[in-house]
């Protein structure tokens, strides 16, 4: 949610020294995470002016379209006399006011403006765009036409509110209500200990039997809807400027008067509204759930068939709307083009089960800034409030007449009330608040409390996400501030620490991050085409996966078989924004399902579950082995004074792999394999004691495509409980075996690259048996003049006990 402060002053009267900065740190301390602060116009300077196009000549000879203008900008260039421009827009004519900016000014971004020659005329200054300007997107793809009773010569900066502050804020699922200036004005006013000018409190009429007919067939998933009829509208009223730049400023388009109207209304109280042409509309309003296989337009132009669950807005011929997600294009607002444009209207209010919407808007894939505020919850009390203030700026900005006719239908529901004992708070906390201290709070968001000890509490009704007493501890807690919390660090009993398998995970993320790789986390959620994009076999066993019965997202269904495509979507995104040089690790679990699948029993809560019940639990959960798995791309070694530099490879990848073994206290051994993601020729397979704990190397070429990678992207990925049982078996036959009572002895041996190390190192494993106590490849020596060309030679060493 966007949150502008000088909107935001409207409601709270902040004290005029308080910056955007000041308002965060305030907002974040009562709990709304407010990501940034975008300051607009810090980097502009004028003159900027409004200036009326005199005349206008077409430069010919030019690859596009080029005009020479001469621009009446009063006094502000010193002179009064019109000022000489070149521009290649087309969008205005001769008498047009447009937004002038002159020599010496800078613009966004620091582009500084001069008089300079080019298209053979000399231009002193530019006539600007919304975008040159860093407004946003105004719809028009041109020069900003300004109203023709603009003042010529005026400060367009002031005009068009160019200079401000915008908080942006992360609004949590469980706070609607700050999804609207009100709902953040309200958290500012409690915060700064300010009265709260709240825009819902209007003089609303009450319902009569004139207004249009509306009937509600489901009122669980409607409880109240609100019709208001505004009639009369002239066709070539524009928004005014203050009401375009607000909605520019919270990331929406102007389009239109009345749509423009009902998106402001929207982002002010946080009720979604829609405007029907009242011509198009055939009969009476209706509200009900779809019927299988039912058809819509919506507004993007898409034709959706409806599901059986989905709630709609209907007249005589059948669905007109997606309540609560989209209207349909049979009623859509007309755009004013020739005088010709929607002179009727009716606005619909409404509030919808949350529920509901957040399925229909999953289910069509359609996600709006209407279901958005459905879904984190709506105050249905503000429904008339809204209705009524969209009434107010139809009849104001374009000279409409409000019909006195007001339609509500409301099913009636009570109050939530919530018993809380006065001190749950203070036993939640850990701190001492006291009874005052708990009241005020609560009254502070809008409850209504009553009693003593026992306290009960009628939660505001735009706050449904206050539920249960602990709710309203929350309240308490939050709004006295989180860092006054005391910090008490738990004792853990003496004898308990870290499990051997936990010590290894840990070992294995020090030695990765030691050796250059970053840690990165991600999502245990999957979609099945992802295995396709790895080049898996048919049948192999990663194929199976877990399903989730309510995923969060239905292109992610499934829980993951393998680390890879999580750190490859990492290795991507951080690779588009310009980090080419990258090394990333994960250990995490993978899920694999059993061959015997069973229903897990619900476990009962009146006493402690028997160890039976928790082993049938268990039986019943997938195979949640831990693996590790690393990515690689870009530079290995960055140059320098030390020397080039060299890419990272698929030696890099095997390295990691042993790595980990190493840590993990086993051998691994390294032969030239075939799987899936790697390339084929350049794919190692990683075994402990004859088992394939992994696969290290290049990724093939394939795959890098498919998932976006760099080019030479390679990649590895063991599985860290094999590893560790291989620890173990090998810890059992160190503590059998007898010391050998000969000093070692050291051998080493070269061969040609016609000779693969995996091969020589295999034939020197099995002669020496169980004498080895160690090998490794200590040096590759590359000469073309001695050895020709692509030839080269490798050593490894060998050690053995003497005698």
């Amino acid at each position: 949610m966007r949150v502008p402060l000088s909107w935001l002053r409207e409601y709270v009267d902040l004290p005029a020294t308080e910056t955007g900065r000041d308002v965060q740190a305030k907002l974040v301390s009562a709990g709304l995470e407010v990501e940034t602060v975008e300051h607009l116009g810090a980097d502009l300077k004028g003159p900027l002016v409004v200036g009326q196009v005199l005349t206008i000549e077409e430069l010919e000879g030019f690859k596009k379209p080029i005009r020479f203008c001469t621009v009446d900008v009063g006094q502000a260039n010193g002179t009064g006399e019109p000022q000489e421009i070149v521009c290649g827009a087309r969008n205005f004519a001769v008498g047009d006011k447009v937004v002038v900016v002159l020599p010496g000014a800078t613009l966004p971004g620091g582009f500084s403006i001069s008089a300079r020659k080019t298209y053979g005329k000399t231009s002193h200054g530019m006539i600007c765009s919304s975008d040159e300007l860093g407004m946003g997107d105004d719809g028009t793809k041109g020069i900003i036409v300004l109203p023709p009773e603009t003042e010529v010569g005026k400060d367009a900066i002031e005009l068009l509110e160019l200079v401000d502050e915008v908080l942006d804020i992360a609004v949590t699922a469980n706070r609607g209500d700050c999804l609207s200036i009100r709902g953040v004005a309200r958290e500012a006013a409690i915060a700064y200990g300010l009265p709260l000018s709240d825009p819902a409190l209007l003089d609303v009429p009450g319902p009569n039997a004139y207004g249009y007919p509306v009937e509600v067939s489901d009122p669980l998933g409607c409880d109240r809807f609100t019709a208001r009829t505004v009639t009369g509208l002239s066709p070539e009223a524009r928004s005014p400027i203050w009401l375009r730049r607000r909605l520019q400023k919270v990331g929406m388009r102007p389009i239109s008067l009345a749509v423009d109207v009902t998106n402001y209304v929207m982002m002010e109280l946080g009720q979604p509204l829609h405007a029907y042409d009242r011509s198009l509309v055939q009969g009476t309003i209706g509200v009900r759930r779809a019927t299988e296989g039912e058809q819509i337009e919506t507004l993007d132009g898409v034709t959706r068939k409806l599901h059986a669950e989905d709630l709609v807005i209907t007249d005589e011929r059948g669905p007109i709307g997606l309540a609560g997600v989209m209207g349909g294009a049979n009623t859509e607002i007309a755009d004013h083009a020739e005088g010709e444009g929607t002179t009727d209207v009716v606005i619909e209010a409404a509030h919808f089960d949350a529920v509901a919407i957040a399925r229909t808007a999953r289910r069509h894939k359609l996600s709006s800034e209407a279901s958005r505020r459905f879904e984190r919850g709506v105050d249905p009390a503000a429904a008339a409030a809204a209705a009524q203030r969209t009434v107010d700026l139809l009849v104001l900005l374009a000279g409409g007449t409000a019909e006195a006719g007001v339609t509500e239908v409301v099913a009636p529901s009570a109050p939530h009330t919530i018993s809380v004992p006065a001190d749950h708070p203070d036993k939640v906390a850990g701190v001492s608040y006291g009874r005052e201290t708990v009241v005020r709070r609560l009254q502070e968001v809008g409850c209504d409390v009553y009693g003593q000890d026992e306290l009960i509490v009628t939660v505001p009704s735009w706050r449904p996400d206050l539920q249960e007493i602990n709710d309203l501890a929350e309240e308490v807690i939050r709004l006295e501030g989180y860092e006054n919390l005391p910090s008490t660090l738990p004792k853990p009993p003496a004898g308990r620490g870290l499990t051997q398998r936990q010590r290894l995970h840990r070992r294995v993320g020090r030695v990765l991050a030691g050796a250059g790789y970053v840690e990165a986390p991600n999502y245990p959620f999957v979609g099945e085409q992802v295995f396709d994009q790895l080049l898996l076999d048919a049948d192999d066993p990663k194929r199976r996966v877990v399903k989730l019965t309510n995923p969060l997202n239905d292109e992610e269904p499934a829980l993951r078989t393998s680390l890879l495509p999580g750190l490859f979507g990492a290795l991507r995104r951080n690779d588009g924004r310009g980090s080419h040089d990258l090394a990333l690790f994960e250990t995490g679990l993978v899920f694999l399902p059993r061959e015997e699948q069973r229903v897990a029993a619900v476990l009962p809560v009146d006493r402690r579950p028997t160890d039976d019940e928790i082993a049938d639990l268990d039986a019943a959960l997938p195979e949640q082995p831990r693996h590790v798995a690393a990515v690689l791309a870009g530079a290995r070694e960055q140059a320098g004074w030390w020397g080039k530099g060299r890419p990272a490879d698929w030696a890099d990848a095997v390295e990691a792999a042993r790595a980990v073994a190493r840590e993990a206290g086993v051998e691994l051994v390294v032969r030239g394999g075939q799987y899936g993601p790697w390339h084929p020729g350049r794919c190692a397979e990683l075994l402990v004691s004859d088992t394939v704990v992994g696969h290290a190397g290049e990724l093939h070429p394939r795959v890098v495509k498919a998932f976006g990678l760099p080019a030479r992207t390679s990649a590895m990925e063991l599985d860290l409980d094999v590893l560790e049982a291989g620890r173990r078996r090998h810890a059992r036959r160190r503590r059998a075996s007898p010391r050998s009572r000969w000093p070692r002895r050291m051998s080493r041996w070269w061969w040609t690259s016609s000779c693969r190390h995996a091969e020589v190192e295999a034939a020197l494993r099995a002669g020496a048996g169980e004498l080895l106590e160690g090998i490794r490849l200590f040096d590759v020596y590359e000469n073309e003049e001695q050895l020709g060309d692509g030839q080269e030679v490798a050593g490894v060493r060998v050690a053995l006990p003497c005698g």
